[in-house]
């Protein structure tokens, strides 16, 4: 059996403007050596929403940590924060200059979440796919497909905690349950 270890990066940084900027170049720089250009530019925008949110809001200070992790067919990217207030995805007014942040990200995801990290915050988080899906033409399409559960499906079925999710073709706010796994934690890119 052929063992494929995720790939992760984290970065710690102060969520100012500047340092927000450079960390969308570390993402897109680290994208382009895992070979994953196609999602550079939805991963670069989707960081600089969380870390703007970051800059923003939270609150006792703007210390946060970035992690961009590959496992399996799926990108993470997540923002921890030391700020325990859950962020809302709510409708903006067609006027405002801001609040639209939450709904970018869930615009250029595939699914998205927040989840408590107990008295030390909270992490937000998304997903993007690392797989472009193969479409069958319909001289190839077999008559009756399986039923064939996804990924996340999967990872949904396992033990695990609980957090607010927010799946692309989901009700908004569900709950789902996804297991625990303790990711290689590394400060070393590559």
């Amino acid at each position: 059996m052929i063992s494929h270890p995720s790939r992760h990066c984290t970065v710690e940084l102060q969520a100012l403007p500047s340092r927000i900027g450079q960390v969308r170049r570390i993402v897109s720089a680290q994208l382009r050596y895992w070979h994953l250009d196609p999602l550079i530019d939805r991963a670069s925008l989707g960081v600089t929403e969380l870390l703007t949110n970051v800059h923003r809001h939270a609150q006792p200070d703007k210390m946060c940590t970035v992690d961009i992790e590959v496992l399996l067919d799926r990108l993470t990217v997540s923002v921890h924060d030391h700020d325990p207030r859950i962020p809302e995805l709510r409708d903006a007014d067609p006027t405002a200059t801001c609040g639209r942040g939450l709904a970018m990200v869930a615009a250029v995801s595939e699914s998205w979440g927040v989840r408590p990290d107990g008295e030390s915050g909270k992490v937000v988080w998304f997903t993007l796919p690392t797989l472009t899906p193969v479409v069958a033409t319909p001289e190839t399409r077999p008559a009756a497909a399986p039923a064939i559960q996804s990924f996340d499906e999967q990872l949904c079925a396992g033990p695990g905690y609980e957090e607010l999710a927010y799946d692309k073709g989901r009700k908004p706010g569900a709950i789902r349950r996804r297991p625990e796994h303790a990711p290689a934690r590394s400060a070393v890119v590559g």
